[in-house]
């Protein structure tokens, strides 16, 4: 890169400022390259355009005003990338957003501002709302501008001072006090470098810069060190010992990362990066006088200007394009490095313009636009006969170079390669292409050939030597030198010692730079071999013949005689030609060319001119060229004929010669042949000799010669061609063993078929492997034989390795092991897909072995979902578990493992796979899986172990967060012992622990750090008592003086005295503060007096100026000889005091009367008082009261009342005492209410007496209301005690009659309470009755309440669940109440699930006709025909529990006033119903009753609107199909499949009704609620449908009678006529009819006689039981010939 000085965009008027320099902070450009801002220590930003022009300014504000705007400098500025708005980073803790538009003068406003706990060191806006920025506390953290939130991204203990992004802004670089750099990603795009500290540099790397192949940083140690991608050095510029340069104070990366500028004193150092040799080089620094310090750098997006701000204010422009032009008046064009063309690169499209042409010379499609990917040759070694030469190479993708003419405009070339190309270039003349890897292999490939050589397998540096094809390049530490590229294997090597830097290639000798150390060494390569590519270039063959002939024969010289004779051969110079092949030791060629040279300089001596043209000489060069018809072309135009045929005949090329005699009609055309034929013969070329035989049409003799020279193959094909040899069966036998001999079956094969012989031709096929021809022939004469052959056929591809052609074969095999075969197969090539679709059609004990294959291709393809379904399949859930683990996708992984192992087996999986995830390194996984199993602790343990302390915090705080604190405080501890005081220092204040930071601050001697700390973290007080420990370990004027600094010198001096240092105290008021002294005294006092030392004590309080303190001191201790001496002596207003002091003394020795003279002597009557009530002795209290104080006493004497309703028992002995008195004293009034005031103290006696006493002595004494209020206290009182009799009383003696009452039934005395209320008040009977009966339900006494009230007593039951009492005990009761409950017990039964004991209910107590009833009786009626296990003998007794409780119902309803009603009707549809259910189970109980049972079930198809319809379709047809009748079976379970899948879709819809038309099966039916036929019958049920379907005997229609009508329907649908339904059977009555007593009930007289028979000869009694229903039903049977006995 080559940097121009352009301009001063700004220029300071003053160097220094009053504060210091007046240096530009930050710089930044916009990312459209539009607008330009710098800021200064002014705290201004200007803003400028491209041109360097300011078009605006505004100025920056401080985080709060008070402060005021000069409390902060800006560290740190940005531009968005839609540069519409600017980051400001501040050193007073903010970040402030200003929007300011894309327009100048557009007005600046705040849109963001982000509060920080410490300054804002540096920042970065990599992406849209993404703001990066350092703190001066060591965190590197994230402000988001949508949300307006920041976040930490990670945190060190150490100042940020730099921050930097990849060109990409996907990752962030931070560079810190310490030294350490930082990486941290938030996209590593694929690369899979790691994050986290990557380095430690010497010292802080203010000047940092992320490049595209290297991290580069510098600082004050002068030293520039460019680390690889892992944090290892690669280089290292070391100016420390140049006296010029000053320290490296920042850093900038070209936006294309290949060019890095550093800043230091006056000069800009340049380091551009080297492809080839994969290092940096260091261009010539600008060094610019008097520019002073660099302060900041700022690269124009574009890349074309660099901007420097400087120390003293100023910003340096500099140009870093070679050229600018304008391109269609559209695009200005920006050539920032040499080059012959323009690439201008918009949206993935890069076009080329060359310089001098206004039209693009080309234009392809490419993401990859570094300029060590892309090379373009124009013209640059033209050579002769190539008019334009132009060339294009480039990347289409990682992996794959195209090569364009661009002159032709079409691709030339391509090359796919299996590795990432990392470098190409193509030489001058565009024939060949360089290119490398990124596994360092270097690659040739010749353009005309398309051929791809490896030539080196480790390059560090590659170079083509301009003006040549030589190529130089470095393999570890041997320079190897390519003098003649078109023979890449011959190489020139020697060895060096250090890295190739350069090549110099001037004044006639060509020089390789190495480094070796710290010195350059130059290698001088062979010019001469050089000059010979050069010669050779230029055509100028003599010279390089000449040049050639100077050198010795090696490998190189060898290969370029090679060239140099191809070459010459090409331009004709064929003494030259001549002159390499004997170099060459080519003798041949050799003599050849001087044979040819002859005829030339003959023909030029006898006719002048070029002899090369003779053509003798031109048919003699296409000889050695092998081009024979270019020499026979050549000698038949000159009509040389002979000379054409002695051509041929000298190379023996006889069919040549004789076509050309046969062309030219040469006389010795036949002599010719004899001679070639016998030529063959004597050779033994038997078999060119039978060609000709066969040519010239003798067949035999062919074939004989075939036969000779072992051709059977060739004789085949002759015979085969000719039918007439075919009939030959000797020579045809001949053929064939020769064949089969030759092993040449498939051949041996067709001809046994073409004479019809398809046995030995199917053999020989068979043998010869030709399974197509054996298959087509087995296909038409042996056709069992066609599937062992395509097994064979399958084999044979396999042997091949024709895996893919082979699965086919094994296919049509179709045998469980051709489907093994097949499956191998398939495998093994890798036709997955195939594999999987033949494996889904074997069984899975075949398939699950190899599902797993094709399950870890699937995975190794990161296709994991499908692998997982595979290993799944194949029982490899294990597998499938360790892939994903494997590839890092624990979730899933867990998801799996838990379904398929257990919880303690996963957990032992996951941790040992944590475990050896944490042995490599890689802790963040770890710690997933330890999560991922709920083993956080392990993570915790794994984090401390390896001392990642803030990994170890976030997982406490997320799993522990109670342990937070102590995880904290142990972490402080560990790290203060391992004297990493800073770091201990935070976990200390985390766990709110600032004592312990500060004592660890202060055991180390940091006080200033233990003062901080407490200052900011102890609260108000505690950094001055760290100060006041701080002064006290300096002590004397030290200490004063740090104090005073501090402004803490007086608290000090209180603070040692609070802590008894009384001397550090005296001392400092004795150095500063005088005033002070008393104050200490007196404290100094105390102190003493707290020791017990009262004679110093009295001595510091004199000092102190404080004698009352004494006295008080010494009457505390009761020394009241001291107390009166002090006080007399130094405060006589004490005196008094003392006086108290010792009558306290003599009251806590109980010595009252002292006590009471010396406060009478103190003149203190009210403490004498106060003493005597608190010695509860009210008697002298109030006796001193009476004496001293008389207008208290009257208070005195309520005080004393109330004292003694406190005291308890006691105290209520005294009010007892008192009432009496009052009583006595004839004081009625106040004796109550002091009998009234006695409240329980243990003694419940007493109280009842005392309140029984106030009653008394109330009704007795006072009025009428007064008592009447006494005995409504009391009553409620004593009620409360339990004495509710008592209260009862009292209330009878005011007539209070409601009150007794209440009193007696709140004591249970119920007697007394009815007795009350019969005899003073009988409108109470009906209160006390309904009190008890409400006491007997709340005690549950049922019984008892039955007596009282029987239907709250059933309620009860009811309530309490007890429902066989409640039926019982209504049974008792009339028939409405029995009913009623009843019905309440059936409701509860039905809803539990227990219709069959609802049913019993019924049957037990009879079915009244209640319409409130009818819906359980449908209820029963439908659970009932619902339930599953009804279609049996054994249900027989349900059925007719359900037939007789609907009997019962339907003969109450012809009684009562729903007869005929349509509940009527219904119910006696039911009824019939549950006849047929039960005559149908009476029925499956006799074997000759089967086809009645049948009937039955057809019969109830009539009523499915009352009857699930899937289950009474499900149930006829099964019975039809157990009597074999499949037409009605088929329809009536077909039927019943339409019904299931009309359940399962929720509609009846699309039902088709075409079989049941003109029958009385109904079409609307309501649809069933849910399926009444389990899934495993229902496809018993579908298969046998399935099955009947296909057989063709099967007629799908219901069977007809004589009226032409479905069997089973009552009604004829041609007239309309209805018949009568049998009782037996349910099927219509058309002749024999029996007919009952009872209207419309009749039977069919064979079914009748038949049911009579069985019951005869089976004595079933449950089909006596339906002949004893049926005559109840039909009032008596028709016949008494058979008795029910």
């Amino acid at each position: 890169m080559h940097i121009e000085h352009l301009s001063k965009c700004l220029v300071y008027a003053k160097i220094l400022l009053k504060d210091g320099a007046a240096k530009v902070t930050c710089m930044a450009w916009s990312q459209n390259n539009a607008k330009f801002a710098v800021c200064t220590v002014d705290r201004v930003v200007l803003l400028y355009d491209e041109h360097g022009e300011r078009r605006d300014k505004f100025s920056t504000k401080p985080a709060d005003m008070k402060y005021g705007r000069k409390s902060y400098m800006v560290k740190g500025m940005a531009f968005s990338p839609d540069s519409t708005k600017i980051a400001i980073g501040q050193t007073d803790n903010i970040i402030y957003v200003y929007k300011i538009g894309e327009d100048w003068g557009d007005k600046k406003v705040i849109c963001n501002k982000f509060i920080q706990t410490s300054a804002v060191t540096s920042l970065q806006w990599p992406a849209e709302h993404i703001i990066v920025f350092g703190l001066a506390e060591g965190k590197v953290r994230l402000a988001n501008t949508k949300t307006n939130k920041s976040s930490t991204i990670y945190g060190t203990d150490s100042y940020v001072v730099s921050l930097t992004t990849n060109s990409s802004g996907k990752g962030i670089l931070s560079g810190h006090a310490d030294g350490t750099i930082v990486r941290y990603f938030f996209d590593d795009e694929g690369s899979g470098e790691s994050q986290g500290k990557l380095v430690n540099h010497p010292c802080p790397p203010y000047a940092l810069a992320w490049a595209t192949n290297s991290i580069v940083a510098a600082g004050c140690d002068r030293r520039i060190v460019a680390y690889g991608k892992e944090g290892h050095v690669l280089q290292t510029f070391d100016y420390s010992r140049d006296p010029q340069e000053r320290e490296f104070t920042t850093a900038a990366a070209s936006p294309g990362g290949q060019s890095v500028v550093l800043g230091s004193y006056d000069r800009l150092r340049v380091l551009n990066w080297s492809p080839r040799r994969s290092i940096w080089e260091e261009a010539k620094p600008k060094e610019i006088a008097n520019l002073y310090t660099v302060t900041a750098l700022a690269w124009k997006r574009d890349g074309s200007r660099l901007c420097a701000g400087t120390l003293c204010g100023g910003v340096e422009q500099f140009d870093c394009c070679l050229r600018r032009s304008i391109y269609k008046n559209k695009f200005e064009l920006t050539y920032v490095g040499p080059s012959q063309v323009c690439m201008i690169f918009n949206a993935g499209e890069l076009t080329l313009v060359e310089y001098g042409s206004n039209d693009t010379l080309g234009s392809v499609r490419t993401e990859f636009m570094n300029p060590h990917l892309i090379s373009v040759r124009i013209n640059e070694r033209r050579q002769r006969g190539m008019e334009d030469n132009k060339k294009l190479a480039y990347l289409v993708d990682i992996k794959t170079i195209a090569i364009v003419d661009l002159t032709g405009g079409y691709n030339i070339g391509t090359i796919s390669h299996e590795s990432r190309v990392d470098w190409l270039e193509l030489n001058e003349t565009g024939h060949k292409l360089l290119f490398r890897d990124r596994k360092l292999r270097l690659h040739l490939y010749d353009i005309e050939s398309c051929s791809k050589t490896m030539i080196l397998n480790f390059c560090s540096y590659v170079q083509w030597v301009p003006g040549s094809d030589v190529l130089v390049a470095q393999n570890r530490n041997s320079l190897c030198v390519w003098y003649n590229i078109e023979a890449p294997e011959r190489v020139t090597t020697s060895s060096i010692r250090g890295d190739v830097v350069g090549l110099e290639r001037g004044g006639g000798k060509t020089e390789v730079m190495v480094t070796e150390g710290v010195t350059a060494v130059a290698y001088t390569l062979d010019e001469g071999l050089i000059e010979f590519g050069t010669a050779i270039d230029d055509g100028n063959y003599t010279r390089a013949t000449a040049f050639l002939e100077t050198l010795e024969m090696t490998p190189e010289t060898e290969a370029m005689w090679k060239t140099l004779s191809k070459l010459a051969l090409e331009a004709r110079q064929l003494h030259i030609a001549e002159r390499c092949f004997s170099a060459l030791g080519h003798v041949a060629k050799a003599r050849f060319l001087h044979e040819t040279n002859e005829i030339a300089d003959q023909v030029s001596r006898e006719y002048g001119g070029e002899g090369t043209d003779f053509y003798q000489v031109r048919a003699r060069l296409a000889m050695l060229e092998k081009n024979y018809k270019l020499a026979e072309m050549i000698f038949l135009e000159q009509n040389a004929v002979e000379e054409a045929m002695d051509m041929y005949q000298e190379l023996h090329r006889w069919d040549e010669c004789i076509a050309v005699a046969q062309a030219k009609g040469h006389p010795a055309l036949e002599k010719l042949r004899r001679s070639y034929y016998q030529w063959l013969m004597d050779t033994q070329q038997e078999e060119r000799a039978g060609e000709l035989q066969e040519s010239q049409g003798d067949g035999l003799a062919a074939i004989s010669l075939y036969l000779k020279a072992g051709l059977p193959a060739k004789a085949a094909r002759l015979v085969l061609a000719r039918e007439e040899l075919l009939a030959n069966t000797e020579l045809v036998e001949n053929i064939t063993a020769a064949l089969i001999k030759g092993e040449l079956y498939e051949r041996a094969g067709d001809l046994f078929e073409k004479i019809r012989n398809p046995e030995r031709a199917l053999e020989c096929y068979c043998k010869g492997s030709a399974f197509m021809k054996a298959v087509e022939l087995a296909r038409l004469a042996f056709p069992v034989e066609v599937v062992r052959l395509e097994e064979a056929w399958g084999d044979h591809l396999v042997q091949q390795k024709q895996l893919d052609a082979a699965i086919n074969h094994y296919i049509e095999a179709s045998s469980a092991r051709c489907s093994i075969k097949a499956i191998e197969a398939a495998l093994g090539a890798r036709q997955w897909k195939k594999a999987i679709y033949i494996l889904d059609l074997q069984d899975r004990n075949t398939a699950s072995k190899y599902y797993p294959r094709v399950a870890q291709h699937y995975a190794s393809l990161q296709e994991y979902e499908i692998a997982e379904e595979l290993y799944i399949k194949g029982d490899r859930t294990k597998d499938a578990i360790d892939m994903y683990t494997r590839a890092g996708r624990w979730e899933q992984a867990h998801k799996l493992a838990m379904k398929c192992m257990r919880p303690e087996d996963v957990s032992v999986l996951y941790i040992t796979q944590a475990q050896e995830m944490e042995k490599q390194g890689k802790y963040r996984e770890a710690e997933r899986l330890y999560v991922t199993v709920e083993e956080p602790d392990l993570a915790i343990t794994m984090f401390k172990k390896h001392k990642l302390y803030d990994d170890m915090i976030r997982l406490v705080g997320k799993h522990h967060p109670d342990l937070l604190s102590d995880t904290h405080l142990h972490l402080g501890k560990e790290l203060e012992a391992e004297g990493r005081l800073q770091e201990a220092e935070y976990h200390y204040l985390e766990a709110q622990e600032w004592k312990a930071t500060v004592n660890m601050y202060r055991s180390n001697g940091l006080w200033e750090e233990a003062y901080r700390v407490a200052k900011a973290h102890g609260g108000a007080n505690a950094h001055k008592h760290v100060a006041y420990l701080w002064a006290k370990s300096l002590g004397g004027e030290s200490a004063v003086r740090l104090l005073t600094k501090l402004g803490l010198l007086e608290a000090a001096v209180d603070h040692a005295a609070d802590n008894c240092s009384f001397e550090f105290a005296f001392e400092l008021s004795r150095l500063a503060l005088k005033h002070k002294t008393p104050e200490i005294h007196l404290r100094y006092a105390m102190y003493l007096e707290d020791e017990g030392k009262f004679e110093e004590a009295e001595a510091e309080f004199i000092r102190a100026g404080k004698p009352k303190e004494a006295v008080l001191m010494f009457v505390h201790n009761q020394d009241w000889e001291a107390a009166q001496r002090v006080a007399e002596a130094h405060d006589p207003d004490s005196v008094a005091e003392v006086l108290v002091g010792q009558a306290r003394g003599a009251l806590e020795e109980k010595d009252f009367q002292k006590a009471e003279g010396l406060l009478l002597r103190a003149q203190r009557p009210g403490l004498a008082l106060n003493y005597y009530k608190e010695a509860g002795l009210w008697s002298d209290a109030l006796r001193i009261c009476k004496d001293y104080v008389p207008g208290q006493l009257e208070a005195l004497q309520e005080e004393y009342e109330r004292e003694a309703t406190k005291k308890g028992a006691r105290g209520m002995e005294g009010l007892v005492d008192q009432a009496r008195q009052w009583e006595q004293a004839g004081e009625y009034s106040r004796a109550v209410d002091c009998y009234l005031k006695v409240r329980d103290s243990g003694s419940s006696s007493l109280v009842e007496k005392c309140w029984m006493k106030a009653a008394e002595l109330a009704i007795k004494f006072l009025p009428p209301q007064r008592s009447l209020e006494v005995v409504r206290v009391v009553g409620p009182q004593l009620i409360g005690i339990g004495k509710h009799s008592a209260a009862a009383e009292l209330y009878l003696n005011l007539d209070l009659v409601k009150e007794a009452i209440d009193a007696f039934i709140e004591g249970e005395e119920w007697n007394k309470a009815k007795r009350v209320a019969k005899e003073l008040d009988p409108r109470y009977e009906d209160y006390v009755d309904q009190h008890y009966k409400e006491f007997l339900k709340n005690k549950g006494k049922v019984d008892s309440l039955v007596g009282v009230d029987v239907v709250a007593a059933l309620d009860l039951y009811v309530e309490q669940g007890q429902w066989d009492k409640c039926i019982e005990t209504a049974t008792k009761q009339n028939y409405q109440i029995l009913h009623k409950y009843v019905a309440l017990y059936a409701t509860h039964l039905i809803r539990e699930g227990a219709y069959s004991q609802a049913l019993a209910l019924y049957v037990q107590h009879g079915a009244p006709a209640n319409p409130q009833n009818f819906n359980i009786y449908k209820r029963i009626f439908t659970d009932m025909v619902s339930s599953p296990g009804t279609n049996s003998a054994e249900a027989y007794h349900n059925w007719a529990d359900l037939r007789d409780v609907l009997f019962n119902l339907c003969e109450n309803l012809v009684k009562s006033s729903e007869a005929n009603s349509p509940a009527h009707e219904e119910f006696e549809t039911m009824l019939l119903i549950a006849h047929y259910y039960a005559t149908r189970s009476a029925a499956q109980s006799v074997k000759q009753l089967e086809t009645v049972a049948a009937r039955l079930s057809v019969s109830l198809l009539r009523h499915t609107q009352l009857l699930p319809a899937d289950k009474a379709f499900y149930e006829a047809g099964l019975a039809a199909k157990a009597v074999g009748w499949e037409n009605m079976a088929f329809i009536f379970l077909n039927r019943f499949l339409d019904l299931t899948d009309a359940i399962e879709e929720g509609t009846l819809d699309a039902l088709d009704h075409s079989d049941f038309q003109d029958t009385d099966i109904p079409f609307e039916v309501p649809l069933p609620a849910k399926q009444h036929v389990p899934e495993a019958q229902r496809e018993e049920v579908r298969d046998w449908v399935l099955t009947v379907s296909m057989d063709q005997r099967l007629e799908q229609v219901l069977p007809r009678d004589e009226r032409g009508v479905y069997e089973a329907s009552l009604v004829a649908a041609s007239t309309g006529v209805q018949a009568l339904p049998c009782l037996i059977t349910g099927y219509p009555i058309l002749r024999n009819k029996i007919e009952f007593k009872r209207p419309g009930k009749a039977a069919n007289k064979d079914n009748w006689n038949k049911f009579l028979m069985a019951i005869k000869t089976s004595h079933s009694p449950v089909c006596q039981d339906v002949l004893k229903f049926i005559s109840q039903w039909c009032g008596g049977l028709p016949s008494t010939s058979f008795s029910f006995q």
